[in-house]
């Protein structure tokens, strides 16, 4: 299967700016099942792009555009193969629970044990924990993983507008309401309370009409992977309650949101800034071969660009994931 992914966003600003500094997270990760076949940015203000990779292993682009604008687009189009490869099994062995020691875990793994900015004990995480049966995992750690994303599921509800892109988990806790970010934020802080090793993902969700995806259509996606010593990284997407396959769009992994915010910049004016976002996912046919590298085809779709929340533009601005 191959997806063609549009994702544009646009600032605009109430009076002209002198300078944007942008830093991008928004390229797809070429690894596993997934492969990236085809990447590209087009900024308007035209400005030179650079690029490095993480210590997470994300591909991070920056700019600076320079003139005066009043308003800053950055548009992204990529193609993606994803091999669909066989689910995960139901259960694993329940000493799995034993090999969470210094011989199977690096100090990678340890570094996801450890809280983060998003992702820490709160007494809202406690009570939630006690009220769902969740201080001690039930079985092994996958079953135990499975059910807890089906927990998060059934007691929160999917609405945009509860939360905001920096809002605590003890937001969505209180409120029993949230969005991807939150889901995947509290998912999190379970796992780790279990010893399980676990990260945030930002991506894309292709949705379907017979799978009912609570997530909206035209914003980014967040989930949950889970280090299993046995199986490796397992991903699970409690927002709607499904294991995370050939559907899911990997674009960025780290310890919480704080680490892979599609957009991160400031400007240099005395302006208030307006956001919006559009992303659109759709299947397509593989690319043309182009040399070494594959030649992009327009994708053959239109995303309607749907106003988001606005949010003051300063050092740590992003975009929301929904």
């Amino acid at each position: 299967m191959h997806y063609s992914i549009r994702h544009i966003t646009r600032f605009r600003y109430s009076a002209p700016v002198r300078e944007s500094v942008m830093e991008l997270r928004m390229q797809p990760r070429s690894e596993g099942p997934q492969a990236l076949r085809s990447f590209q940015i087009v900024t308007n203000p035209r400005a030179q792009l650079y690029a490095y990779t993480d210590y997470l292993g994300n591909a991070v682009y920056h700019f600076n555009a320079l003139r005066a604008h009043q308003e800053l687009r950055i548009e992204t189009q990529a193609i993606v193969e994803m091999t669909v490869l066989p689910p995960p099994p139901e259960s694993v062995d329940p000493l799995e629970w034993q090999r969470y020691n210094s011989y199977n875990l690096t100090a990678d793994h340890f570094d996801l044990l450890e809280p983060s900015k998003f992702v820490h004990d709160s007494g809202a995480l406690s009570q939630f924990t006690v009220e769902h049966g969740l201080t001690q995992p039930a079985g092994d750690p996958l079953t135990a993983l499975r059910h807890l994303s089906k927990v998060i599921h059934d007691a929160f509800d999917y609405e945009v507008g509860v939360t905001e892109v920096h809002s605590p988990i003890e937001t969505a806790l209180k409120e029993s309401r949230g969005v991807c970010q939150d889901f995947a934020h509290i998912m999190i802080a379970v796992a780790r309370g279990w010893g399980i090793p676990a990260r945030y993902v930002s991506g894309y969700l292709h949705h379907r009409r017979k799978n009912q995806d609570r997530s909206g259509e035209d914003a980014t996606h967040a989930w949950v992977e889970a280090y299993l010593p046995s199986l490796g990284w397992i991903g699970f997407d409690p927002t709607n309650n499904i294991m995370a396959g050939e559907r899911h769009i990997r674009v960025a992994v780290g310890r919480d949101y704080a680490d892979v915010p599609p957009t991160r910049g400031t400007y240099k004016g005395n302006a208030e800034s307006e956001l919006a976002i559009s992303v659109s996912v759709q299947p397509t046919q593989a690319p043309i071969r182009h040399g070494e590298f594959l030649r992009v085809a327009r994708p053959m779709m239109q995303a309607v660009e749907k106003p988001a929340k606005a949010e003051q533009f300063y050092h740590q601005q992003q975009q929301q994931q929904q």
